[in-house]
């Protein structure tokens, strides 16, 4: 699995007239970590959403690995794409919800192959074969015949990242991973993004745990009302901030 990059330029999303998004502009270089950090109601999570397109863009484009995600160009004009062709290039791009989001009626073998057989069309034996071995990746090799009720958070979060990883996306996308989880699971879950990272997966994290941001991001990008205030290498954001909301806000979470 080898990364790509991301480039957001001018992006704004609405609800009625809610102005969410407002222009955000954000480059991840292919197998980097953003960490995306701030208020809650900054719009970090609708940024997430906004990049394999689970919520459209009133404006503005979203690029992985050079190709748009959504839209097509022409004539220097963009255009909805259909959506099939949407759901095909949306698999580049792996998703980890806050809330898991597993099939309660699936196992977990079954979670974790279902998008490569029924939407990447694979050979079911494959994709088995690729799932055992994420889900040993993940640390749950011997969990695969467990429905997700049978599993901790932790568990079923990592189940998560596995079903994530088996479409052997180019850029993972996590939103909160850990704030569903009670404080001891959370370390089991760190553990997986950290080993990721050494990898060379391209991932963007909204997170709040703001000592994980710290050893895991190159990048942190601080986003209040909307638009992003500051960003730069994880150390100087966090350690010398030089927007005054961004101090106020590190101030308050440190």
């Amino acid at each position: 699995m080898s990364g790509a990059a991301v480039e957001i330029r001018g992006l704004h999303k609405s609800f009625g007239r809610h102005h969410v998004l407002r222009g955000v502009e954000l480059s991840v270089p292919a197998g980097s970590v953003a960490a995306l950090v701030g208020p809650s109601g900054s719009g970090k999570s609708t940024l997430l959403r906004a990049v394999n397109h689970l919520e459209k863009p009133d404006r503005g484009s979203v690029t992985v690995g050079g190709e748009l995600i959504g839209y097509r160009r022409s004539g220097g004009r963009l255009y909805e794409l259909a959506a099939r062709e949407v759901r095909r290039r949306r698999t580049r791009i792996g998703f980890v919800f806050q809330h898991f989001n597993l099939f309660p009626h699936l196992t977990v073998l079954e979670n974790v192959t279902e998008a490569p057989v029924h939407v990447l069309g694979r050979p079911k034996a494959e994709a088995r074969e690729e799932a055992l071995a994420l889900l040993e990746r993940v640390g749950l090799g011997g969990r695969a015949a467990a429905h997700p009720r049978q599993l901790s958070g932790g568990q079923q979060q990592r189940v998560a990242i596995a079903r994530a990883l088996a479409l052997r996306p180019e850029v993972l996308l996590l939103d909160e991973p850990t704030s569903a989880l009670d404080p001891e699971l959370v370390g089991e879950v760190l553990d997986v993004v950290r080993e990721l990272a050494r990898a060379g997966t391209t991932m963007i994290v909204v997170t709040h745990e703001i000592g994980f941001a710290r050893e895991v991001a190159d990048s942190v990008v601080f986003m209040a009302d909307g638009v992003v205030v500051e960003q730069g290498p994880a150390a100087a954001v966090l350690d010398r901030p030089q927007h005054a909301r961004t101090r106020a806000f590190l101030a308050r979470v440190l």
